[in-house]
């Protein structure tokens, strides 16, 4: 029986990468992809994937929230979170919302399929760096951040607000606001005041 693949996320290169990585396995069957929630929910109105791959990061809804989301909806649908961030925090978050799994986007063709073939059977796959980040303890004192995220963390911590972060980084609202939730997950804050006040004991300000 073919698996019914799908994946969620907002990079068109990374869809086409992964489609075209699998489109040759016989025991795949490629579903479509969307680029957000919410695009995501409508399609599951109407189809029922076994394998969702969902990425951590997009704009408005982050995966984290969205795997929650289709769990208590569609709990017979598997989830693997794919990221470019093996950080703890995130993986954490995504088994504890009921995903089967979680796979970096370098992982090649073997490493994906062997992860699908997992969530299919309802068992769980952690790629080698994921598990790793799980035992590192000192990994949730030390996120690892991205230029961008340092930007807009220094003006989040001077009071700055979404609209005017955007405006000083030329950049849309929406990705400051992606920013700002990955920021969130990355310190495991609450609130902003939690955040600038880990960053700070962090040494990030």
């Amino acid at each position: 029986m073919k698996t019914k693949l799908f994946i969620v996320d907002d990079h068109y290169m990374v869809i086409e990468g992964i489609r075209s990585l699998l489109q040759q396995e016989e025991d795949i069957e490629w579903m479509g992809h969307a680029t957000n929630g919410e695009s995501c929910m409508a399609f599951l109105q109407n189809h029922e994937p076994e394998v969702i791959l969902m990425d951590i990061s997009m704009p408005g809804m982050s995966g984290i929230e969205l795997c929650k989301m289709i769990k208590n909806k569609y709990p017979g649908i598997r989830i693997l979170g794919l990221s470019t961030f093996n950080q703890r925090s995130f993986v954490e978050k995504m088994i504890e919302n009921g995903a089967s799994g979680y796979v970096l986007k370098n992982a090649n063709r073997e490493e994906l399929l062997k992860a699908i073939q997992a969530a299919k059977s309802f068992k769980s796959y952690l790629s080698f760096d994921a598990a790793q980040s799980l035992r590192n303890p000192l990994d949730k004192e030390s996120p690892v951040l991205t230029r961008r995220e340092k930007d807009v963390l220094e003006l989040i911590a001077v009071g700055m607000t979404n609209q005017e972060i955007a405006d000083k980084l030329f950049i849309s609202p929406t990705t400051v606001d992606t920013h700002r939730k990955n920021l969130m997950l990355k310190f495991d804050a609450k609130n902003v005041a939690a955040l600038i006040n880990l960053a700070s004991k962090g040494g990030f300000l």
